[in-house]
């Protein structure tokens, strides 16, 4: 119960929350590496998609970056990326110097795990009275904000 109620008495809690489903973002180190995971995952999702094999893309991601694959799988471990690091990362990935330093709204299709999610829940509302679909309204709302 005291965690139910950390997110009510502080709103602005700076890690995430499986209760109010938010992460307060103030952290740059944060920020960048939500960032960073961001285009790895969209240089694993292109490179799958032209047919290649998942094996090996970390190596090949940490050549893109210009760093050591060491490197790479401390800053996947949440290895702090300072200033002169995200400036090559943000030059490697052909993106405008700061954007690692912004928070960017993801846009990605819905995956398979996300489209099987929204029919289990479709088929959960349209076969609940009102009063499940209440509670079902009240669920939902209490992870989105």
């Amino acid at each position: 119960m005291v965690k139910t109620l950390y997110c009510a008495v502080n709103k602005r809690h700076n890690r995430p929350c499986f209760y109010c489903n938010k992460v307060a973002v103030s952290e740059p180190s944060v920020i960048r590496h939500q960032n960073i995971m961001s285009l790895f995952q969209s240089f694993v999702e292109a490179a799958v998609a032209q047919g290649r094999a998942p094996k090996g893309l970390e190596q090949e991601f940490a050549k893109v970056l210009d760093v050591k694959p060491s490197m790479w799988s401390q800053v996947k471990a949440k290895r702090p990326i300072g200033d002169k690091l995200a400036r090559q990362f943000e030059h490697r990935c052909e993106k405008p110097n700061g954007w690692l330093d912004e928070v960017h709204t993801p846009v990605a299709a819905p995956t398979a795990a996300e489209e099987s999610f929204v029919e289990l829940a479709r088929l959960a509302w349209r076969s609940s009275n009102a009063k499940g679909k209440r509670d079902l309204r009240h669920l939902v709302k209490t992870f989105s904000g």
